[in-house]
């Protein structure tokens, strides 16, 4: 299990199930565990997500595939713990999605 911190302060969990969980649903991330862990640290932004959540998106100009922004979803759980639930590489973020934080 990794540690990072949010941009809110908040350590972050990327759990050994989760990887194994992202892996199978999106295989071009096997591998990306130090991607993942630096976009919830220093992404780009922050966007509200479903349920609570919240998306940390960052740039990246090479990737497993092409350039490509990844998402990483994850739950701040108060300010004391949260975890990833899941991330992705995409061409184009959800732009309809309100910004909570920016660079």
């Amino acid at each position: 299990m990794q540690i990072v911190t949010s941009v809110a302060g908040v350590p972050i969990r990327l759990t050994q199930e989760r990887l194994e969980h992202i892996a199978r649903r999106h295989p071009e991330m096997r591998d990306q565990e130090a991607r993942l862990l630096e976009t919830v640290a220093t992404p780009d932004y922050v966007q509200a997500g479903d349920g609570g959540t919240l998306l940390a998106v960052k740039h990246y100009a090479r990737t497993p595939l092409t350039e490509k922004d990844c998402v990483v979803i994850y739950r701040e759980l108060g300010g004391e713990d949260g975890f990833v639930v899941t991330a992705y590489l995409t061409r184009q973020p959800a732009t309809w999605r309100r910004a909570l934080w920016k660079r």
